[in-house]
């Protein structure tokens, strides 16, 4: 339990949730309130009323009944990503602390609990020749991922993140603490495949794990003046693509930001990045039409650990200001790819940081038993802009829209909840008639609207 010196209003109700907690409480105006209450999106200001670093299951159990009966919300965030500003004035729980990671190796099972990180699941599994469905971040949870959707590297040959989910033990409304399955409740647990964090608080799940006896993958970079020679390769090739080959393709403009090494600063590439659930010579077959496109200026292309799937994308570590955008299209041909490279090529000037167009397909055309469902999108495409000064906002803000309405025709509908922009809303993320089944499920599960999700169904 943690004790304060600072000054809160007084009556205020959640000073009183203190006394029957193991874990700490942080309200406005204590040490460390800043630290606590921030987002991995520092774009994103998040004003809970209290945030509790819960330590065990007891600790959520007693904050959702406090938020019951007090007329207060609660939700919950263990590493701060898919933050979106929806989560003001609730109650915000972290769940680093639960941190177990089981694994049944003989039946392609883990358990962990909701504040693993892919990074952490996927080290364990290094040597098993089985692999989870991590995404291009592996500080991302493993919980957080799988409730939006989670687009995996490895989702053209397994599915999405959601669709591997056996189980889920959560915190409901009513302050229980249970287990979820297909056999126990089979409504909720198709809503929490993908449907987002509106259903309860989830201190663990379990999954299924897929084998991948040899993983390869890596980086090509080649100069961004040959983005249109390399990205018209890169559908080629994602045309005939076999569903153990996942390939994302990215437009990157590194703004001039000191931190940044000498030799990205300020500068563009294109980039072409893979994992491919084989060997080597395998995957340089299929790359080679895409090699052979322009000048590879640096490769990171090697056999992968499941520890180092993660690792493709380069993504930075550490919480920093962006936003993004995404959309699923039919199609990649050469008019879509001139039309990006008109917006955001090299020399466009465009205050977006990088374009990236990721082949989808395969396993994700496949009927799911979740909200994330089938997809029918052939590729994502996506904008992220860094904004490191609040006066980007409206230029990105606008080029964004701009590649929105200039992909339009080729809009394949929704994806996942996860690619969903901190700005965006939750009707972008599904069908009516998914949205309206997610909405029948919050109502019977939670009909006072105690848990609020990041992206909640009655909106923001």
């Amino acid at each position: 339990m943690t004790s304060t010196t600072e000054t809160h209003p007084a009556g205020d109700p959640v000073l009183a949730l203190r006394a029957g907690l193991d874990g700490a409480l942080t309200l406005p105006g204590d040490n460390g309130w800043e630290l606590a209450a921030r987002a991995w999106n520092l774009s994103v200001a998040q004003r809970p009323r209290a945030v509790l670093a819960a330590r065990v299951a007891a600790d959520v159990v007693t904050a959702v009944r406090f938020a019951r009966d007090h007329s207060l919300q609660i939700s919950a965030q263990p590493s701060g990503h898919g933050a979106t500003g929806a989560l003001d004035e609730t109650i915000l729980i972290r769940t680093a602390a639960f941190d177990d990671v089981w694994i049944d190796a003989d039946a392609r099972v883990a358990r962990v609990g909701s504040g693993v990180t892919w990074a952490q699941l996927q080290s364990e599994l290094d040597g098993t020749g089985l692999t989870g469905l991590i995404g291009s971040s592996p500080d991302v949870t493993v919980v957080g991922s799988c409730l939006g959707g989670g687009l995996s590297w490895l989702s053209r040959p397994f599915g999405t993140g959601a669709s591997s989910l056996r189980a889920v033990e959560l915190v409901d409304a009513s302050g229980r603490h249970r287990w979820v399955s297909d056999d126990k409740d089979p409504e909720l647990m198709w809503a929490l495949r993908g449907g987002g964090g509106d259903f309860g608080i989830v201190t663990a799940v379990e999954l299924d794990l897929f084998p991948a006896p040899r993983i390869t993958g890596g980086r090509l970079v080649f100069p961004a003046e040959q983005a249109a020679q390399v990205l018209r390769a890169f559908t080629a090739v994602t045309s005939l693509a076999p569903d153990t080959l996942s390939l994302w393709a990215a437009v990157m403009h590194f703004p001039p930001l000191p931190f940044l090494p000498e030799e990205i600063r300020g500068r563009s590439f294109c980039f072409v990045d893979a994992v491919h659930v084989g060997g080597r010579d395998e995957l340089a077959t299929l790359l080679a039409p895409v090699r052979q496109a322009g000048t590879v200026l640096r490769e990171t292309v090697r056999p992968l650990r499941p520890s180092e799937i993660g690792t493709v994308c380069e993504e930075p570590a550490e919480p920093s200001p962006a936003t993004h955008t995404a959309m699923g299209l039919s199609v990649v041909d050469d008019e879509v790819i001139d039309r990006i490279l008109r917006l955001a090529g090299p020399g466009t000037g465009t205050p977006l940081t990088q374009v990236q167009i990721r082949h989808l397909g395969a396993a994700l055309r496949r009927p799911v038993a979740g909200a994330a469902g089938r997809i029918d999108a052939e590729y994502l495409v996506s904008a992220l802009a860094m904004l490191p000064e609040p006066t980007l906002a409206g230029p990105v803000a606008a080029a964004m829209t701009q590649l929105r309405e200039a992909m339009a025709p080729w809009d394949a509908g929704p994806t996942v909840l996860s690619m969903l922009g901190p700005h965006e809303e939750v009707t972008a993320a599904f069908d009516e008639p998914t949205l309206a089944r997610l909405r029948r499920v919050k109502a019977t599960v939670d009909p006072s609207g105690v848990i609020r999700g990041n992206y909640p169904l009655a909106g923001k």
